[in-house]
Formats: C-alpha cells, sequence, structure tokens
C-alpha cells in the first residue's frame, strides 16, 4: 500500500489521505425537526465502513479509476471514486448567495485561481 502511495505522490496527482478510526470511536449526528441527535458509536446498522481516503487531482473520471484500479487491495475491498464539487457545480443562487459571504468567497477566489 505504501508503494502504491508513492507512486500517486511521484506522479503529482496525491492532495491528501488519511486513514479514519473505527466507527467505534466516532459519532453520528442526524437532524430532525432541525434538531440534532447525536448517538456514539459503534452503529450496528453500518454495512459499509469508511477506512480511509486518498485524495488526488486528476484530468477525468477514468483517469482516478485507473488509479483506483492499481490499488493492492484485499479481496472484499472496494474504492469508491467521487469527484469534489466545484463552485461552478452549484446552482446560480448558491453561487450568489457564497458571493456574500466575505470568508467564502476569499475562499471562492483562491479556487478559481489555481
Amino acid at each position: 500500500m505504501m508503494r502504491y502511495t508513492e507512486s500517486l505522490q511521484k506522479a503529482g496527482v496525491l492532495l491528501a489521505l488519511d486513514g479514519l478510526h473505527p466507527p467505534s470511536m466516532g459519532a453520528r449526528v442526524s437532524f430532525s425537526c432541525g434538531k440534532p441527535d447525536v448517538t456514539d458509536g459503534p452503529f450496528t446498522e453500518a454495512k459499509e465502513v469508511l477506512g480511509g481516503y486518498w485524495m488526488i487531482q486528476v484530468k477525468s473520471k477514468e483517469e482516478a479509476v485507473e488509479w483506483a484500479k492499481r490499488c493492492p487491495a484485499s479481496d472484499n475491498e472496494m474504492i469508491e471514486v467521487r469527484q469534489v464539487q466545484e463552485f461552478e457545480d452549484f446552482t446560480p443562487e448558491v453561487q450568489k448567495a457564497g458571493r456574500k459571504e466575505p470568508a467564502l468567497g476569499e475562499q471562492l477566489k483562491q479556487g478559481q485561481a489555481s
């Protein structure tokens, strides 16, 4: 697994990676009628558990899938490939509201500049 991570890094596509503690150490916050409800782990109804992630920057979903296929995963492990939402992915109304928030607006400017 270290060699795989090193190959992502050497290719210049790795942005971030982290392992996660098991659900038994976590909590879930759900909302009903506008009020938060906290449930400490473990979660008996959990069928799939996120154990960690790699965040990579590539040109296409196909390229991301190719990287995922190279992972030396064990039997019954799964990698889910998902794209991070960009500012332009949101509706015009959400973009307009986001521009009104100074801190968010600054983050958006930095993101669009890169």
